[in-house]
C-alpha cells in the first residue's frame, strides 16, 4: 500500500525520467511514425503519457473529473516541444501528488469510466500504464531500427551469460 507521498513522488520522478530518456533517442523523422494507419505514433505516445498524467490522474486524485486533452500533434510537435509539454505536465502532476495526505491516498476517487478506486491504487495504475506504453515505445523503436539501451543495465543476453550454468534448466 502506498502511504508515503514523498517516496512515491521520488519514485515516480525517476520512473518518468527513464521514459523521457527514450524521447532523446528517437530521430526527428521517426517521431510521427506509426506501424498502421490510425494507431499511435511515437510522438503520440509521449503526448498521451504527459496529458494522462496531468489531466486524468492529476485531476481524478483530487476528486475532479478528467480533463485529458488527447494526444494530438497540435499539443506539441517536434522533440523540443514534446519535451517541454511532458516536463510541464510532469511538474504540475508532481505538485498535485506531493500534496496528497494519507487521508487523500486512502480515499476513493472516480475513474473516467465511473468506477470508484482507492487513490493509492489509482496512482499504482498510473505507473503500470506508463510501463505499458514504454514497452510500446521499445517495440516501435525496434520496428524502425532504432536501438534503445536496456532500462536497467544488463540485457537479457548478458544476464544469461552471467548466470551460473549449473542452475539453468
Amino acid at each position: 500500500m502506498l502511504l508515503d507521498t514523498r517516496s512515491f513522488v521520488e519514485y515516480w520522478r525517476s520512473f518518468r525520467a527513464r521514459t523521457i530518456r527514450i524521447l532523446d533517442l528517437i530521430p526527428v523523422e521517426d517521431l510521427e511514425w506509426t506501424y498502421a494507419p490510425g494507431k499511435y505514433t511515437l510522438g503520440d505516445i509521449f503526448r498521451h503519457l504527459a496529458g494522462i498524467e496531468r489531466y486524468m490522474y492529476g485531476e481524478t486524485v483530487r476528486h475532479r473529473p478528467s480533463a485529458y486533452p488527447g494526444h494530438f500533434a497540435a499539443l506539441a510537435s517536434g522533440p523540443a516541444d514534446i519535451r517541454v509539454y511532458m516536463e510541464r505536465c510532469h511538474v504540475e502532476a508532481l505538485e498535485i501528488f506531493a500534496a496528497l495526505t494519507l487521508e487523500d491516498l486512502t480515499s476513493k476517487c472516480v475513474t473516467p469510466a465511473g468506477a470508484p478506486i482507492t487513490v493509492w491504487k489509482w496512482l499504482r495504475a498510473m505507473v503500470e500504464h506508463e510501463a505499458h506504453h514504454r514497452g510500446q515505445l521499445y517495440v516501435m523503436a525496434g520496428m524502425r531500427g532504432i536501438s534503445l539501451p536496456s532500462l536497467y543495465g544488463l540485457t537479457e543476453e548478458q544476464v544469461v551469460s552471467l548466470s551460473e550454468p549449473s542452475r539453468r534448466s
